[in-house]
């Protein structure tokens, strides 16, 4: 029937995994890294390839899905996220992401307040927009003339392919379950270093700490298959690069406190205190709480809970910290400086010399401690520099 519909199993699974994965690409690319975040400017073919595409395979409107994946942004994790799995719990998300997604998309205040910049142009207004069922209408044709009865399979496996991987598994696991790079503000995680089935997006916490950044690799040992493509088309001149995430190096020789090292620490938020979560506040309770039996053992866990997420303590958990800082003097010496560094990012309106005097102060009086983890990492804030992107 079809013209190809002598094909085998596995060439029918090899095509249909190639057509899916330049969805994936589309979304993470196109919808992502370009128009939700401008991390990515892309040039006219791909820009209209991927839009077509994702009209033939998804019949997603680029104004929605820019908008409802905005709003997630400004309201993660509260009851007004679209699609957080901490509030509407993950069977609901992993499994119906999807109609959360197309409950948000009839909420027009969604769309006015955060679908601005999206493409407006003819094809989008009287084709795209209007008629976003006849693009996968003529996908599950094309599918049929080309495959024959096998075509209606692929197409389906099309039609699944993005409400479960990245409406289910990318917003629903990916707040769920995994491991964290950097203690963003959110419940964010990487759910696999090397993202290639999902291009990319399965370093969710990289992305969530760095919102604007095109690249979503943050370690050595990560892999992001969509920063490959960005950088083949910048190399094509086909897009683009405008932001990308900032690494910092360190310089262990390096004595004094100046206007580079104040640069790299207050213009890194999210890599310094994360740093401070990984290199103090971790292995000082491991050290204080975790050598004796399992009561101290569950403390431990609890402290480490505490006081990584304490800017967002209800009151309850807040007097539960108090309660084991009291029995270490110590950890109320480490939760101390976490809130002085804290606290230098709300000094906004001070002049650079004021800036410069603060962090040197931090770090001078928290080298003077004794307590070995935090006079190591003042040790290193010292060193802290930008590398050149």
């Amino acid at each position: 029937m079809g013209l190809f519909s002598d094909l085998g199993f596995w060439q029918l699974t090899g095509i249909t995994l190639l057509l899916t994965h330049i969805t994936i690409v589309s979304v993470t690319i196109f919808l992502h890294r370009a128009q939700a975040h401008r991390a990515v400017e892309l040039g006219a073919i791909p820009s209209h390839f991927f839009r077509f595409w994702l009209w033939l395979t998804t019949g997603m409107i680029t104004r929605e899905w820019v908008a409802i994946h905005r709003k997630h942004h400004a309201k993660c994790e509260t009851d007004d996220d679209p699609h957080s799995p901490q509030v509407k719990g993950l069977n609901k998300v992993l499994w119906g992401g999807a109609l959360l997604y197309s409950r948000e998309a009839l909420n027009r205040e969604t769309i006015e307040r955060y679908g601005r910049g999206t493409p407006d142009d003819w094809l989008e207004r009287h084709v795209y927009t209007p008629y976003p069922f006849m693009g996968i209408s003529l996908m599950l044709l094309l599918g049929v003339l080309l495959f024959g009865w096998a075509g209606l399979l692929v197409w389906l496996v099309q039609m699944a392919w993005i409400p479960f991987w990245a409406a289910g598994v990318i917003n629903g696991v990916g707040h769920f379950w995994g491991y964290r790079n950097w203690n963003s503000p959110d419940a964010s995680t990487n759910i696999s270093p090397i993202g290639i089935l999902v291009g990319g997006e399965e370093l969710h916490n990289n992305h969530h700490a760095f919102v604007s950044s095109a690249r979503l690799s943050s370690k050595w040992y990560e892999f992001d298959i969509g920063w490959m493509y960005i950088r083949l088309l910048a190399l094509l001149r086909l897009a683009k690069v405008r932001k990308v995430a900032p690494r910092l190096k360190i310089d262990r020789n390096k004595a004094q406190v100046d206007v580079e090292t104040v640069t790299a620490v207050l213009g890194n938020r999210v890599q310094v205190l994360s740093h401070f979560a990984s290199q103090v506040v971790k292995p000082t309770i491991k050290t204080e709480l975790s050598q004796s039996p399992q009561a101290c053992r569950e403390k431990a866990r609890l402290a480490k809970r505490l006081l990584l997420d304490s800017p967002h303590l209800d009151h309850a958990a807040r007097q539960r910290l108090q309660q084991i800082l009291a029995e270490s003097h110590v950890l109320e010496t480490v939760y101390t400086y976490q809130q002085r560094l804290q606290q230098l990012w709300e000094r906004t309106a001070l002049s650079q010399e004021a800036r410069l005097e603060a962090v040197q102060e931090w770090i001078v009086n928290a080298e003077k401690t004794g307590i070995t983890a935090l006079e190591e990492f003042a040790q290193r804030l010292r060193g802290y520099s930008v590398v050149p992107a």
